[in-house]
């Protein structure tokens, strides 16, 4: 585990309440895309920043958002470096944001028994059979419940929804489309 200094954990702090600008709900930090602040000298700080997926649009904004954020903390010149590695995964989503996410109509990823990677299968887009309960690595995955009324009888619509990390499904209760945060 690295030590930070209470310098870094500030500017931490701040870096990671810029909300994502694909779901303002969550900020950065709950997102788990920001990875560290470094200090380099007296007012210059690099910012470590792992995207959702390689290519992902959003990066630009995260890192300018992040930049006039702690800009207007003082810090005169910010470095915004993508760090791919580890990679993402929406394990690294926290509780709280998982929280706004269900809140804001969206059903958060599930999450994983085990730390296995996560199987992809290409099939038909609509389905009416009951979801798999197990990724292909055996790990227990829980059902997708509708954000709005707590369903977990809903059917995938599109596999991908408004970003390519978020799928499209409907409630077969309350009927109502809502979008799924993909797990990665």
């Amino acid at each position: 585990m690295v030590t930070l200094t209470p310098l870094e954990a500030e500017l931490l702090e701040i870096a990671g309440s810029v909300l994502d600008p694909e779901l303002p709900v969550v900020t950065l930090r709950e997102l788990g895309v920001l990875r560290a602040v470094h200090v380099r000298a007296a007012d210059a700080v690099e910012v470590e920043l792992t995207p959702t997926y390689t290519g992902c649009p959003a990066v630009e904004a995260m890192s300018l958002d992040i930049e006039r954020a702690l800009h207007a903390h003082g810090v005169r010149e910010v470095t915004v470096r993508t760090v791919l590695s580890p990679a993402w995964s929406t394990d690294d989503i926290s509780a709280e944001g998982r929280r706004k996410l269900r809140e804001f109509g969206i059903a958060p990823p599930r999450v994983r028994a085990a730390s296995e990677p996560v199987g992809v299968t290409l099939g038909p887009t609509r389905t009416l059979a009951p979801e798999p309960t197990a990724d292909p690595g055996g790990a227990a995955l829980e059902p997708i419940r509708c954000p709005h009324c707590g369903s977990t009888d809903t059917e995938l619509l599109s596999r991908f929804s408004s970003t390519a990390c978020k799928a499209l499904r409907r409630c077969l209760d309350c009927r109502e489309p809502f979008d799924h945060f993909k797990e990665l």
